[in-house]
């Protein structure tokens, strides 16, 4: 019998961002975004937790390796994200708007083909202790 285990690494980085679709009027982004419209932004204490779940290598007894999930996370999120306007600084949000929920998104693709095919993947992100998005949805 296979016994998958689920590993979880928690991260945090600071990030500012606008919600903004400018196919819109300024009144319909500010009755729909509210003060998340600031056009001089406002910024975020995200924390990430990313969760691999899997079989044990009967080798390691790992599901995976956390300093190499810890590595490809600072290299590919923290790195590109931390300190950052994501509107202006982060590619992927220069026309994509930076929910937390497009932020979810954007941080699986970005990661998931660095991680094992065979193993699952998923992304919580906590954008205020009370508010946070998951990411797939299974």
């Amino acid at each position: 019998m296979v016994q998958n285990v689920a590993v979880f690494r928690k991260e945090h980085f600071n990030a500012a961002h606008r919600l903004h679709n400018p196919a819109w009027s300024d009144e319909q982004n500010e009755a729909v975004f509210g003060k998340c419209n600031n056009p001089s932004f406002h910024g975020h204490n995200y924390e990430l937790i990313v969760q691999v779940t899997g079989p044990l290598d009967p080798e390691t007894g790992y599901v995976m390796d956390m300093k190499l999930l810890s590595a490809i996370l600072k290299e590919s999120v923290i790195d590109r994200f931390d300190h950052r306007n994501l509107n202006l600084d982060v590619e992927e949000f220069k026309t994509l708007n930076p929910t937390a929920e497009n932020i979810a998104i954007v941080i699986y693709s970005i990661i998931r083909p660095k991680i094992d095919a065979g193993l699952d993947l998923k992304i919580r992100l906590y954008e205020t202790e009370r508010n946070f998005v998951e990411y797939p949805v299974r």
